[in-house]
């Protein structure tokens, strides 16, 4: 798709912001994977290996997330992954408010570009951006509607490596993923949209 082309361009060739996180960045990353994926998995920004590689979950947490593709009976090449923020944040503080503003309509036009069937938030500060009120350690694999976008919240990679029950959760809600793709069944044409998660 040209306009996703175009569009990993321009963020790549971002400077001169001001934003003291992308004059850091060694490379932003804009994400990678099909244009037309059914599934767009969403971190919250870039560590370090990412930052040096320019391609996003390639450390331990990016073996994993491969591990869990395979059990959900996918690979990189079927999705789309990506993060809220495109620069890796000094120290790996978390993004400050002004920044996740600054990087978001990157996102956005992503999302509409994509147009994914499921979004996949990795961890509580990707779910944040979709659900803010929503909890990823109470909503994890099960799927939610937020403004008009069908989410089902994971742990992220990166604590489930320090944390054996997360790691089991993370690949039981990986091997859920396939149904999860499917349709919402209903009862009748006049059933009532799913209310939205805010």
């Amino acid at each position: 798709m040209r306009e996703l082309d175009e569009l990993d361009a321009e963020i790549r060739a971002h400077a001169g912001c001001g934003f003291e996180i992308c004059a850091g960045a060694t490379h932003i990353v804009p994400g990678e994977g099909s244009h037309d994926a059914d599934v767009m998995f969403v971190g919250e920004a870039p560590g370090v290996q990412e930052d040096a590689q320019g391609r996003p979950f390639v450390g331990r947490s990016g073996r994993l997330l491969d591990e869990l593709l395979a059990a959900a009976g996918l690979a990189r090449s079927d999705v789309f992954i990506t993060n809220v923020v495109k620069a890796r944040p000094p120290g790996n503080r978390d993004p400050r408010p002004d920044e996740v503003a600054h990087h978001m309509p990157w996102l956005e036009r992503q999302l509409t570009l994509i147009a994914p069937a499921v979004v996949v938030t990795l961890g509580r500060h990707a779910l944040a951006h979709f659900a803010p009120r929503r909890k990823v350690t109470v909503e994890h694999g099960r799927p939610l509607v937020a403004n008009g976008i069908r989410v089902v919240p994971w742990f992220h990679p990166a604590a489930a490596l320090r944390n054996r029950k997360l790691l089991e959760a993370l690949f039981d809600d990986a091997r859920e993923l396939p149904d999860q793709l499917a349709p919402p069944v209903r009862s009748s044409p006049s059933s009532p949209r799913s209310p939205s998660a805010n």
